[in-house]
């Protein structure tokens, strides 16, 4: 007699390619490896973030590190680690989490490994919203930038969403896709046009359209860190759904599963995130896109695995892309987007090249 597939475990029998646990080995056995790379992914990042403080183009000692946390006087290596690379470190960590976590919703939610953020329009909505902030209202500050990065955002990925829900088979990822493209497209345009028509708008935009963690201040963060706690939530929360929305929509509706609200919360969870990570850093690109493809690499396809790694492994990622930059020219730094532009490149090309990629 044949029964539908558990929705415990979607993994059995899926192809794997990666140095992941086979598919034929016991579910404890796969449980302790996806456990194991949990825990080495949080250790990981614990060091890279003592690194972060600890390296840049001035090395400073561990011990100082922490007597400028515990015990802060006026010398200016205290100064240089509490008000410069400990609120550096703390932006990327929080940035690294939102824009691992969204690109890994949205090549769930669209069953496409190439997708990122962008794909939605998310990042085009947020950069046009800020342009037109620089641009009329004069603002310049990245604490003024996020109301308006949440609204470009969230107004573009509704506009996305409707267009795609049109015709008979409503919001299925290839229109959703094709609607993002097209108003990603138009957004960039406007962009282009604001940012070139004045010299004081080219100049803020320049900089903020790079990406960077560096020169944030932590006063942005009571703000940031409420709307991008409730997506990590609504994020995580949607694992299962997505599990079984990879086996397409039938099979996902006929094992319990309200498509439409899955569909809400990941399009809510990937603008609260994306959204808020744009308007703190800029849209740093490949985080969303490469890292989610490297931890399913490691734990397979199950996104209650791949969600909480990617949350983990993302903010890491982009904290040793910053050091790079901080560390690789002679003088002042390489900004972080366009480290990860240059490290992401060969890695998305590595991944695209091998036969199989890995499985959604």
């Amino acid at each position: 007699m044949t029964t539908a597939p558990p929705t415990g475990d979607l993994t059995a029998g899926a192809e794997r390619t990666g140095p992941g646990p086979r598919d034929d080995a016991g579910p404890a056995r796969r449980h302790r490896h996806r456990l194991l790379i949990l825990l080495t992914a949080s250790a990981l990042l614990l060091v890279v973030a003592v690194l972060s403080v600890m390296i840049g183009a001035r090395a400073i000692a561990p011990g100082t590190v922490w007597d400028a946390l515990l015990h802060f006087d006026d010398s200016d290596e205290h100064v240089m680690v509490r008000e410069l690379r400990v609120p550096r470190t703390v932006i990327g960590l929080v940035t690294g989490a939102a824009l691992g976590l969204s690109g890994a919703l949205i090549q769930a939610f669209t069953r496409n490994p190439l997708a990122d953020p962008g794909i939605l329009g998310v990042n085009a909505g947020a950069s046009l919203a800020v342009t037109f902030a620089v641009a009329v209202l004069g603002y310049t500050a990245a604490g003024q930038f996020i109301w308006f990065a949440l609204g470009g955002a969230f107004g573009l990925t509704v506009l996305v969403y409707a267009l795609g829900s049109i015709g008979a088979d409503r919001g299925t990822p290839v229109k959703l896709t094709l609607a993002g493209v097209a108003f990603t497209a138009v957004c960039g345009g406007f962009t282009s046009a604001m940012a070139l028509k004045s010299t004081t708008t080219f100049d803020v935009m320049r900089f903020w359209g790079v990406g960077s963690i560096g020169g944030r201040s932590l006063d942005i963060l009571p703000v940031a860190l409420p709307l991008i706690g409730a997506g990590l939530l609504l994020g995580l929360l949607s694992a299962g759904s997505l599990n079984a929305l990879a086996l397409g929509d039938d099979i996902a509706r006929s094992l319990g599963t309200r498509l439409a609200v899955t569909r809400v919360a990941v399009i809510l969870a990937v603008t609260l995130l994306a959204g808020t990570a744009v308007a703190i850093a800029g849209p740093i690109s490949f985080v969303g896109l490469m890292v989610p493809h490297i931890v399913r690499w490691f734990v397979g396809p199950d996104q209650r695995w791949i969600l909480p790694v990617t949350v983990i492994v993302a903010p890491a990622f982009l904290l040793v892309a910053d050091i790079i930059g901080r560390v690789v020219l002679p003088s002042g730094e390489l900004r972080v987007g366009l480290v990860t532009a240059l490290v992401g490149a060969p890695v998305l090309v590595a991944l695209v090249r091998r036969r199989k990629v890995s499985t959604l």
